[in-house]
């Protein structure tokens, strides 16, 4: 499970045109879900992604996690953080989830994340979206687990 996190200081999500996340200040998260992936694999991600301390504290340094901010986690599936790039000029997504294990997954996730943090917006899975951001740093992260 990778999770593509990026310190904003807005960040919206609109599909056909529509706005159907956004944030203020807070996480973009860009989610990639792999075939070993899992329930637990989540709840680890999460709980990583809410403590990670990417935000300034008083003295400029960077030891406040989204929670102690109290800023927003935007969330986004993004299918493309599971390709295989390391071999010629196409990605290879064979170790991708399979998009009906993905969705639950996916729902799981940001089920959990509603239960753990106040401020969750949320993009549209499977959906053709336009993602919208103004990184704040730029600081941006790649984790997994």
């Amino acid at each position: 499970m990778k999770a593509l996190l990026q310190r904003v200081s807005e960040a919206r999500v609109t599909v056909a045109g529509e706005p159907v996340g956004e944030i203020g200040t807070g996480l973009l998260v860009l989610l990639g879900l792999d075939r070993d992936d899992d329930e637990a694999a989540a709840c680890r991600l999460l709980d990583k992604v809410l403590a990670y301390r990417v935000f300034a504290d008083g003295a400029g340094r960077m030891n406040c996690s989204v929670a102690d901010i109290n800023g927003g986690v935007l969330l986004v599936s993004q299918f493309t953080l599971s390709a295989d790039t390391r071999k010629g000029l196409r990605p290879s997504f064979s170790s991708a989830l399979p998009p009906d294990q993905a969705r639950a997954l996916y729902d799981y996730t940001l089920e959990q994340l509603i239960r753990r943090h106040p401020t969750v917006a949320a993009g549209r899975f499977g959906a053709d979206m336009q993602v919208s951001l103004v990184n704040d740093g730029p600081v941006t992260f790649m984790l997994e687990v």
